[in-house]
């Protein structure tokens, strides 16, 4: 798993806003649709076949048909040399190692196509939800999209081993990596290429599991994923091995969680903007995302709050109050800048790390003055103040350091960067059909 991190942390700019492609689009083919195979001379003919006359019949913008061949050893490479030669919509290319995740990003890192999609070579997705599936990346809409056979207005036939294998899965993804799609297994889905561009070096796997990892960290960057409820029949002859690929799916699960727990990913590579509507560009003066991290700081602010006067009670056992008070308040500022840091002003990765914690320390120093100047005037006015006494003038203490701690945070330790307030740059896109001379008015 890669672990550089992208300076600037939440508030950097990668991707622009997404854009709508131009109807008169006709450059290259709006979608270009990948089917990964491995030893499939039976059913890549068929396949390959029906979709290409599906698209010509129901697809509006010119397409591309890839076949991408993981090291089959049958006569799948006669089959797709026999079809690219015979339409030029079909395409075949040969990779000499195994691996749908590695079929995927060969083929979608080259393509020149602003929609990627794949589907299984079985095609056991309906071909009808194609174009609601690649709808909403071509109007801007979304960033990726997924078939989903778990959808209420989905319908499926297959077996109850695939049924509860499958389901199980999903279950263990929104248990363990909080993942909110909803089918991540389907062989049926579509990105952007800008997003992939940016997304793809990002993802590890190069088997099955790809598409989760994909679908993962585009979710926990902020990407939208679009589902599209399918029609799926299962194919009783796939040659996918259940236990092994449950197998790697887990190991792939433990990995990815692994890594986003210590901060390992640069996710803030794909941050999005607002769209194009007037209404939610930046406007000088008003604070951007102020409501969200007053929201998150408040949060953190509790919760650290509560684990402060735990640790003050256990350190008070066998301490002074100001001993206990600044250990106490040194193990809680550690753990506060670190989840305001994440959760509050969105900074993920190493980068910077440790000067955000020597500044949160200043801060601390702040706080600590605060209350430990409210415990000795205490101390003074009552001369033997009771343990409630004590807690209840810390939280008023740590009530009054808050509001100073949140401005201090926002303004100095995670400043927002002022290069975000002019306007994103056009797209690839944009600027390819801006200067075609065919649009010239």
């Amino acid at each position: 798993m890669q672990t550089d991190s992208a300076s600037g942390g939440a508030c950097s700019v990668p991707l622009p806003a997404r854009a709508h492609l131009p109807a008169g689009w006709r450059d290259v083919p709006v979608l270009d649709i990948v089917i990964p195979v491995y030893n499939e001379e039976k059913d890549l003919g068929p396949c390959v076949l029906r979709l290409h006359d599906h698209l010509v019949r129901t697809f509006p913008y010119p397409f591309r048909i890839t076949i991408a061949d993981n090291a089959s050893t049958d006569r799948t490479p006669e089959v797709a040399e026999r079809l690219a030669a015979s339409s030029e919509e079909v395409r075949y290319t040969r990779l000499e190692q195994k691996g749908r995740g590695r079929a995927l990003r060969a083929v979608w890192s080259a393509s020149d196509a602003p929609v990627l999609a794949y589907m299984d070579v079985d095609l056991s997705t309906d071909l009808n939800a194609l174009l609601p599936l690649v709808a909403p990346l071509i109007s801007g809409h979304s960033d990726l999209a997924i078939g989903s056979r778990l959808a209420r207005s989905s319908r499926v036939v297959r077996g109850p081993k695939r049924e509860f294998i499958s389901r199980s899965y999903n279950l263990i993804l929104r248990g363990s990596l909080q993942a909110r799609f909803s089918d991540a297994q389907c062989g049926f889905k579509a990105i952007r290429g800008d997003v992939a561009g940016v997304l793809l070096p990002l993802v590890e796997d190069t088997g099955w599991f790809f598409d989760t990892e994909m679908l993962v960290l585009a979710e926990r960057a902020g990407l939208r994923i679009h589902e599209v409820p399918v029609d799926w029949v299962d194919d009783p002859d796939s040659t996918v091995h259940l236990v092994k690929t449950a197998t790697d799916d887990l190991k792939g699960v433990w990995r990815v969680g692994r890594a986003l727990a210590v901060g390992a990913l640069p996710l803030d590579r794909l941050t999005r903007p607002f769209g194009d509507d007037p209404r939610d560009r930046q406007l000088p003066g008003v604070p951007r995302g102020l409501a969200r991290q007053l929201v998150g700081f408040c949060v953190v602010g509790a919760l650290s709050t509560l684990f402060y006067l735990l640790l003050y009670s256990g350190f008070r056992t066998f301490s002074g109050s100001q001993v206990a008070n600044a250990l106490a308040l040194l193990v809680s500022a550690v753990a506060n800048t670190a989840a305001n840091r994440r959760l509050t002003f969105g900074v993920r990765g190493r980068d910077r790390a440790m000067r955000h914690q020597a500044q949160g320390l200043v801060v601390f120093a702040i706080g600590l003055a605060l209350t430990s100047g409210s415990l000795a005037a205490l101390g003074a006015a009552s001369g033997n103040a009771s343990h409630g006494t004590e807690l209840a003038v810390l939280v008023a203490a740590n009530l009054a350091a808050t509001v100073l701690r949140f401005l201090l945070l926002r303004a100095w330790v995670f400043p927002e960067h002022r290069a975000d307030v002019t306007p994103p740059p056009e797209t690839p896109y944009e600027l390819t059909y801006a200067h075609d001379p065919r649009n010239a008015r």
